[in-house]
C-alpha cells in the first residue's frame, strides 16, 4: 500500500504540474477508474506465470506500474513514445525503488527489428492504446509462442474482437469483466 499511495501522489503531482497523465476529470476518481481497473485482474495475470512483461503504450504507467506492485512478474518494459511521460515513469521508478522495471522512449515499431523480440516477453498488456487486431500485431515482434496478451477494452470490445486478422497468431481464451464497461481480454500466442 505505502508504493501505491507513493504512485498516486506523484502521478496527481506531475498530472497538475507537468504533463497531462489522465484526464483532469479523472482525478477525483483516480483509484476507481484507474488504480482498481488496473489491479483488479492482477491475480489473474500472476496465475499466467509470464515472468517477463511488456506494456505497451505505457502513458502515466497503468496498468503496468501497479501490476508491478502487485507482484506481477518478475521483470517489466513499460514502452512509451511520449518524453514527458517517459519522464515521469523514471521518477517514479527511481523514487518507489522499482529496479525490476525499465522503461523504453519510442514506438514499439521503432524499438524492435522484425525478428529482434520475438519471445523475448512472455506477457503483454495495453489499456487506452490502438484497436485490437493492431495491438496484437506488435505483440506478436515480441511475445514467444505461448506467451500471452492482456488488453483492457471497453464497449468497442466485441466489434475489435470480430475485425482484422488477429486469430493467425493468437487464440482468445479468456475475459474478465471488470465493472463499468471495462473487460480485460487474454490471448495466448501461437507458434511462431
Amino acid at each position: 500500500m505505502p508504493r501505491l499511495r507513493a504512485y498516486a501522489r506523484l502521478l496527481m503531482d506531475w498530472n497538475r504540474g507537468y504533463s497531462n497523465l489522465i484526464s483532469r476529470g479523472d482525478e477525483s476518481r483516480f483509484v476507481e477508474r484507474h488504480l482498481l481497473e488496473s489491479l483488479q485482474p492482477a491475480e489473474w495475470l500472476k496465475s499466467c506465470g509470464a515472468k517477463k512483461w511488456l506494456d505497451f503504450g505505457s502513458g502515466g504507467g497503468l496498468p503496468a506500474i501497479p501490476l508491478a506492485i502487485a507482484g506481477v512478474g518478475n521483470e517489466w518494459t513499460l514502452v512509451e513514445s511520449r518524453r514527458n511521460k517517459t519522464l515521469f515513469l523514471r521518477k517514479v521508478v527511481q523514487e518507489i525503488g522499482l529496479g525490476f522495471v525499465h522503461v523504453w522512449l519510442g514506438r514499439l515499431e521503432g524499438l524492435l527489428g522484425p525478428e529482434d523480440g520475438i519471445g523475448l516477453f512472455d506477457g503483454f498488456t495495453s489499456r487506452a492504446t490502438l484497436r485490437l487486431s493492431p495491438t496484437l500485431a506488435l505483440a506478436s515482434r515480441c511475445v514467444g509462442p505461448g506467451g500471452r496478451a492482456f488488453l483492457w477494452k471497453g464497449s468497442s470490445g466485441p466489434q475489435e474482437l470480430s475485425a482484422g486478422d488477429w486469430k493467425k497468431d493468437w487464440v482468445q481464451d479468456g475475459a474478465q469483466d471488470i465493472g463499468s464497461g471495462i473487460v480485460v481480454l487474454r490471448f495466448t500466442r501461437g507458434s511462431v
